[in-house]
This record gives structure tokens, sequence and C-alpha cells, in this order.
């Protein structure tokens, strides 16, 4: 990745098994990525890639039966480097998160109590990591309900979650959030439970605040339209692992991994006049069992040897951009993007899909 910003967060060989009655599942094989200050990190994948379990494992959120086998997670604080993992749950909880590192899940009803008001929830939120009045903290609320929208912040401090509309909620959750100016914030789908036209305010909202406040942020979807929209760099996970990052302008323009150009391929084109919608042959592996090989092997239509052999290494394709593809070694065949591919990013480009308006 770039050297032009400093590291927020660095997740190194992260390894996660669950505990399940029939067998442990191998959620996470591995994870390695780089957050770094003011940028947007993306990562995307199918259901069960292991997105969300990276998220909760940087918040110390896992389930009881989630063990790490191995990894780091660093957070850096000013001139600390903090490994989250070596530190108790306890901890985390009062120095960490909410305060320092914040979490935005897809469904607001999950992170709002039903019992309490609104304007109770922020202040508690606020409290809970500062030593402010209770005069302060409500002020505070009523300018955070304010930044994220909230037309009549005084009114909607005494309304209850049920009485809000779903995109009024996700603003809520938004508002704790950022209540305590954190300089993380990991957003785990929240737009998906939104119909479209309120996912567009809330993405707008999100990007809007992230410039202003310089926050750094995870996002994580599987909805590609949304990563070209939001994005600065981009971690594709399959199975567990990340088999492929860049920035933006790497993975959406000059993609390199089979399973990259598979999701790619799988974007829905107005302008496509057949209507045909392309989907990747076949489905992820079963986590349960042990993975020889490259994991997306079986569904891969340019699959090597060695694919079913050995698990491939991140090759380097340029200063910001790598990919875990034995098609990337300098032995292996030449092998060309798909043309309906290479029409469809030519098509992007025109359109100008990603949005470059204030992007470097």
């Amino acid at each position: 990745m770039s050297d032009k910003a400093q590291a927020v967060i660095e997740v190194k060989n992260l390894d996660i098994t669950f505990k399940m009655p029939t067998g442990n599942v191998h959620a996470l094989r591995g994870v390695d990525f780089t957050l770094r200050e003011n940028e947007v990190l993306a990562l995307v994948g199918e259901s069960g890639c292991g997105k969300s379990v990276t998220a909760k494992a940087i918040m110390g959120i896992l389930p009881e039966n989630g063990m790490i086998n191995s990894g780091e997670v660093v957070f850096h604080d000013g001139g600390e480097s903090i490994d989250l993992l070596q530190k108790k749950i306890s901890w985390r909880r009062k120095n960490i998160n909410g305060s320092k590192i914040s979490m935005i899940f897809q469904d607001p009803m999950t992170s709002l109590n039903p019992t309490m008001s609104i304007g109770a929830q922020l202040i508690v939120a606020i409290r809970n990591h500062e030593e402010i009045t209770k005069k302060e903290a409500y002020a505070r609320s009523l300018e955070l309900l304010y930044e994220v929208g909230i037309t009549d912040p005084e009114r909607t401090m005494e309304q209850y979650p049920h009485q809000l509309s779903g995109g009024m909620r996700q603003r809520i959750v938004i508002a704790i959030a950022l209540s305590c100016n954190p300089k993380v914030i990991i957003c785990d789908e929240p737009t998906t439970a939104l119909d479209v036209t309120i996912q567009n305010r809330i993405l707008d909202l999100i990007q809007k605040i992230q410039r202003t406040r310089g926050i750094s942020v995870i996002f994580i979807t599987h909805n590609l339209g949304v990563v070209a929209k939001i994005a600065d760099y981009v971690g594709v996970m399959y199975a567990g692992k990340i088999i492929e990052v860049g920035s933006i302008f790497d993975v959406f323009y000059d993609p390199r991994h089979p399973y990259t150009w598979g999701l790619l391929s799988a974007i829905p084109d107005v302008s496509d006049e057949k209507g045909e919608l392309y989907s990747i042959p076949g489905t992820p592996p079963n986590l349960a069992k042990e993975i020889v090989g490259d994991a997306f092997a079986p569904r891969n239509p340019f699959a090597l040897d060695i694919d079913f052999k050995a698990e491939p290494p991140l090759f380097k394709a340029s200063g910001t951009h790598y990919v875990a593809s034995w098609l990337m070694d300098e032995r292996a065949p030449k092998v060309e993007m798909p043309d309906n591919l290479k029409e469809r990013i030519a098509s992007m480009k025109k359109e100008g899909l990603l949005y470059v308006e204030g992007r470097e």
C-alpha cells in the first residue's frame, strides 16, 4: 500500500476459528491489511468470506465460540502503538470502543435501546467516555444530530427508536458513533437494510463526515457500486483471506485476480441490451474442511495445476496493488481478462463510475 499517510490500524496475519457442534470453522485464514489516516478502505466479497468477522475482531466483540489462533491488530494512537488483541476486552471497551474506534452496524435497531429516548442514549454514550456535565452532553448531542442531518434535533432527542424511520435511526447510530470524536469508524454494511434512495443519502452523509472530520473508515459491503462511490482502497476477500488489494483505480480499472474479474462482471449494467446478468459459477468452499491450494481454484476457469496444490502468496502488481494468484507468477502463462469485462471497464471509465472528483 502507499506510504503517503500514516497507518492507523494494521491487521497482520489474523487467523480465527469458530467452534461449532459439527466441528471447527476456519473463518479467517491469515488476513493482512493497513488502514491509513483520512482514508476509506472497503472490504468486499461474498457472504461468509470473513468481512464482518474481521470487523468484530478489531472491536473485540467476537462471539464466545470464536478463537483467535494468531495475528495482531495494531492501533496507532499518536505516538503509541497498541496490539488490541493483547488487551482485555474490558480494557478495550473502556479505552478504545466508542472513544477511539466506533462501529456502525447493518441494522440500527440492534444498536439502539428501544426503552431509552434518543437523547438519553446520546448523553450516555458521551458521558461513558468523557467527564462532562449532563447539560454539556445534551448540547453536544444537539450538535451531533444537526451534523447528521436531523432538522429538528430537540424533538428527536425526546423520541424513541420505534418512532423513527430506518434512515433516521441509522443517522442516530452515526451520531452516537461520532459522539466521542473517534479516529476510526467501522461501517458493517450500514445501508443494506435501507431502500435505495435512503442508502444514497446515508452514503453521502458518511462520505461528508469522513472528509470533514478526517476520520479513517473501514467500510464492509458486498455492493461494488457502494465501493466505487466511497472507497479509496479496496480489499477483495474470499474464503477468509484478502486475495486482491489496491487503490480503487487498481481494483476497478486494472483487476488481476479471476475472482475480482467475476465480481466486476456481475455488476448490473443498464447499457447491456441483452439484459444478461453474470454470476460466478460454483459456490464458496466449506470452511469447516481443510483447504488445499487456492480456495478459489474449483471455481476458477483459469486455474493452473499448482492452484490445487499450493496457496498463492501476494504478488506485487504495483506500489499499491497486490494479488494472491498464481497467474501473477512470472512463470505462469499469460492470461488476459475476459473481453466482456474489458468492455465493461471501458464503459465504467467513460461513465466516471468511480466519482473521481476530489480523489488523487
